[in-house]
C-alpha cells in the first residue's frame, strides 16, 4: 500500500509540474536572469540526484515510517483515543508547523545553511526551484520528517495527504505565476502565495530571513516573519544570493560543490564570472 500511495503521490506531483511549468510561461511574473534550459538542465539533473538519494534512505521515509509506528504501537496518536478526524487534522497542522520550524533551522544553523544556499543560489524562482536541494539536504530532511512521524504516530492517509500537500504548495509557491493581486490577497491569508515566497528569495538578507512558510500562511504572521512584498518591487529584486550572481548556480557540479566550499571566491571561479553587460 506504502508503494502505491508513493506512485499516486508521484503522478499528482507530475501533473501540477507540467500545468505549472506551462502556466507560467504562458503568465510570467518576472523576466528570467538566465535562459530556461540551462537552468532547468542543471535543476532536473539535481531533481534526479536527489531521488537517488531518497532511495538510500528508503526503509526510514515517512511512509515506512508510519507503517513502523503503527504496527509497534509508537508515537502520540496511538497512544490516544481521540476521534480519527481530529488526529487527522492535527496531525497535518503540526507537521506544517515542524516544517516552518526546519526551515528556520536551515537558515540559522551554519552546517545547515550550507546545504540550504544550493537551494537559494539559484538567481531565477521558477516551479524547478520547488525541488532544486543538494541531495545530502534532501536525506536530512527526510530522516526529520521520519522521526517526526515516530514522535506524533499519525496514519498513514495522514503522513501520504501532507507529504503530497507540501509537494504540491511547494511547486505552487515556487512559481514563476502570475496571479491577480485581488487573488493572491486572498489565497495569502492562509495558503503561501508565489508573491509572498519570491521574497524569501531576494538577495537582501532582511528578506531572505521572512516568509519561510510553505504552505500554511498564518504561521509567519504569528511569529512575527512575514514580509508582505520586496522592497524593490517583484520586477526590480534580484533573486539569489548576492556573492554568487554570475553563472555558476545554473551549473551542476558548482550547485553540489557550494556547500564545501570555505567561501567564495569570484577570481578563482573560472567559467562562472558575471558577463559585462
Amino acid at each position: 500500500m506504502t508503494s502505491d500511495l508513493a506512485q499516486y503521490g508521484l503522478l499528482l506531483s507530475l501533473l501540477l509540474f507540467a500545468i505549472l511549468a506551462a502556466s507560467e510561461a504562458m503568465f510570467p511574473r518576472r523576466k528570467r536572469s538566465l535562459p530556461r534550459v540551462k537552468r532547468w538542465r542543471t535543476n532536473i539533473l539535481i531533481i534526479l540526484m536527489d531521488s537517488a538519494a531518497l532511495r538510500l534512505v528508503g526503509p526510514i521515509a515517512a511512509l515506512a515510517a508510519a507503517s513502523y509506528a503503527a504496527q509497534h504501537h509508537i508515537g502520540l496518536f496511538n497512544w490516544t483515543d481521540w476521534p480519527a478526524w481530529l488526529e487527522f487534522t492535527l496531525a497535518l497542522i503540526l507537521f506544517d508547523l515542524a516544517i516552518y520550524g526546519q526551515h528556520i533551522a536551515t537558515h540559522k544553523i551554519p552546517l545547515l545553511w550550507a546545504l540550504h544556499k544550493v537551494h537559494h543560489a539559484d538567481r531565477d524562482i521558477d516551479v524547478t526551484t520547488a525541488i532544486r536541494f543538494h541531495p545530502v539536504e534532501i536525506i536530512l530532511s527526510m530522516l526529520y520528517k521520519s522521526a517526526l512521524v515516530l514522535l506524533l504516530g499519525p496514519s498513514l492517509l495522514a503522513v501520504f495527504v501532507f507529504a503530497l500537500i507540501l509537494n504540491l504548495c511547494a511547486m505552487f509557491n515556487h512559481s514563476n505565476l502570475r496571479l491577480p493581486d485581488w487573488l493572491d490577497k486572498r489565497l495569502r491569508l492562509f495558503l503561501v502565495t508565489p508573491d509572498m515566497h519570491r521574497v524569501h528569495h531576494s538577495t537582501v538578507p532582511g528578506e531572505t530571513d521572512s516568509n519561510y512558510g510553505f504552505s500554511i500562511a498564518l504561521w509567519d504572521r504569528i511569529f512575527d516573519t512575514y514580509i508582505p512584498q520586496p522592497e524593490a518591487g517583484h520586477d526590480d529584486m534580484v533573486i539569489g544570493l548576492k556573492e554568487y550572481q554570475t553563472d555558476g548556480p545554473a551549473a551542476l557540479w558548482w550547485s553540489l560543490a557550494l556547500p564545501f566550499q570555505k567561501r567564495y571566491r569570484p577570481d578563482k571561479a573560472k567559467g562562472y564570472k558575471r558577463k559585462s553587460s
